[in-house]
């Protein structure tokens, strides 16, 4: 077995990709990725240790999320730049190792001498790397440890994953909590301890979602104070003449850094994907020449982009395998990154983006302009509730579906457009993510005034939906599980898995989440999960919307 990866709904016949990842992240990229893994842990043992003496430190911290970032599906698929991130990791861990060690003499206590990650030393070469990563790689661990017991291991560090993601999208914009980063270091620190219960992992799972949570109100906190509060907005969808750039991925600041750079240029700026959201933002919106959102979800993107007659910049997660049609008109920033795409800089300088939409053909005309609705953040919502409230007290709303989360090119998808073509009409619909996509182009019209479609924004933007429900369950003095509300959601990657145990942790039950169920949750875990939580898997739209409609 050369790679084994079962982190993304897309895993290869529902177990684990074993040879090349469905995604198309080779046997190299994963092996590497399971050693970084392995050494962010190292940095997160010193670490911890210096943190519970007082003592931390930010480049340390952005290092351990940044790296766990990097591992995250469709982000960085370049074995180059993961040999470059483990060799940082090493001095980190040397500088987190010095760090707890001038903690213990300042505290004058004796260091304890740690082994494991803590002790990994680099290979020297790349061959030496992979032999390092395949020492360390889930299959070995599966064996040593169990299939229930290491899959809730991964649990745990696939909701880390996606909540460091959320921590860098943060950091990015200035947002740096201590507190939250030993967090992250704590739970780290506890996955390298092989002799845990399955209540221990299962408790340190939920300690994953209110981590999340704190994160993600960060991060929601840090969006709003760079650009306002997202406002309802009408996004054009069809292209307007002239030269495009098409950005894709979840980063607001460097979308932000490309409109000041491309003011003026006479260059067209389009979203894409998770963008969608960027045109409710005041700060954002501002901008005359963002002018509206191409195509739809990640998954799309070879089609859409080898149309695209313009440059494309990725900023995060999303990117797939590039075709040779528009490879040398695509780029990378952050830590996405693809072997032979050209990468731009923590510096954001665009220029080269600008030159090569310049030299691309732009769009010859405009199109027919149609568009769709973005901006329903809390804040938007809540300023709505009492209008809400009155209409489902008097019957006018019967009951709020949250259909939401990541897209994907798996089959079964299509159950989410059914669903919400289904939804009665006197009931309306949240969303969020790209999944949205399945379904956001449709005319779903309005109750009251109240549209029945109220896209909250990116998977980031998950914090919004949790302050809406639980602004709604204020309202009505219930709980969130008492509440008209029904979460039918769909998973693709780590952030989701993030997002679900925050939902866990806050004790929202009877979720529904489809299309397929998490490969590393074994069917005893599942079992607990159904029990403690009535986490249930999708069936079919019409069985579903009879069991939540009663």
């Amino acid at each position: 077995m050369s790679m084994y990866c079962y982190q993304c709904e897309q895993t290869s016949r529902g177990v684990a990709c074993t040879n090349l990842g469905v995604c198309g992240k080779d046997e190299p990229t994963a092996v590497l990725q399971d050693l970084l893994v392995e050494a962010v842990k190292g940095i997160a043992m010193y670490a911890h240790r210096a943190a519970k003496l007082g003592a931390q430190d930010q480049q340390i911290d952005l290092a351990v999320v940044e790296n766990l970032f990097a591992t995250v599906t469709n982000v960085d698929f370049d074995p180059q730049r993961l040999v470059d991130h483990l060799r940082q990791a090493a001095q980190m861990r040397d500088k987190a190792k010095r760090l707890y060690e001038d903690a213990c003499r300042r505290a004058g206590s004796t260091p304890e001498q740690l082994s494991g990650p803590a002790a990994w030393q680099p290979a020297n070469d790349l061959e030496g790397l992979l032999a390092q990563g395949r020492q360390v790689s889930i299959a070995n661990r599966q064996a040593r440890l169990g299939a229930d017991v290491t899959g809730l291991q991964e649990l745990i560090l696939y909701g880390l994953k996606g909540a460091a993601a959320y921590a860098d999208h943060a950091c990015i914009l200035g947002a740096y909590v201590p507190q939250v980063f030993a967090a992250f270091h704590e739970i780290l620190d506890f996955l390298t301890h092989d002799g845990t219960s399955t209540d221990q992992l299962l408790a340190t799972a939920l300690n994953v979602g209110q981590l999340n949570l704190k994160v993600m109100a960060l991060l929601d906190d840090a969006h709003t104070s760079a650009f306002g509060h997202p406002q309802p907005t009408k996004v054009r969808i069809t292209p307007v003449r002239g030269k495009a750039i098409v950005v894709s991925g979840h980063d607001l600041k460097d979308l932000e850094e490309l409109l000041k750079q491309t003011d003026g240029k006479g260059i067209n700026v389009y979203t894409h994907g998770e963008m969608l959201p960027a045109h409710g933002y005041p700060g954002l919106k501002k901008f005359p020449h963002l002018v509206g959102n191409y195509g739809g979800a990640w998954q799309d993107q070879r089609r859409e982009f080898d149309d695209f007659p313009g440059a494309i910049l990725m900023t995060t997660n999303c990117i797939q395998k590039p075709k040779e049609s528009y490879i040398k008109r695509i780029f990378t920033t952050g830590l996405v990154a693809w072997p032979g795409v050209r990468h731009i800089g923590r510096d954001r300088n665009f220029a080269p983006v600008i030159e090569a939409a310049l030299a691309a053909p732009g769009f010859a005309q405009d199109e027919p302009e149609k568009s769709i609705m973005v901006g329903f953040g809390h804040h938007a919502v809540l300023g709505l509730a009492e209008k809400v409230v009155q209409a489902v007290k008097q019957g006018v709303i019967r009951r709020f579906f949250l259909i939401g989360g990541c897209d994907g090119a798996k089959p079964g998808r299509d159950y989410y457009t059914q669903l919400a073509e289904m939804v009665p009409r006197d009931c309306v619909i949240l969303t969020l993510a790209c999944g949205k996509y399945r379904f956001n182009k449709l005319d779903f019209g309005q109750i009251d005034g109240i549209p029945r479609l109220l896209d909250i924004g990116q998977c980031n933007d998950a914090y919004s939906a949790i302050q809406i429900a639980l602004a709604l369950a204020d309202a009505f003095q219930c709980t969130v599980n008492e509440l008209p509300l029904s979460l039918v959601l769909s998973w693709y990657e780590q952030k989701a898995v993030a997002i679900l145990l925050t939902l866990l942790h806050l004790g929202i039950r009877n979720i529904r989440i489809g299309p397929s169920l998490p490969a590393f949750i074994t069917p005893g875990v599942l079992q607990v999960l159904v029990d403690k939580f009535h986490l249930t898997p999708i069936s079919t739209p019409e069985a579903d919307l009879k069991a939540i409609l009663g």
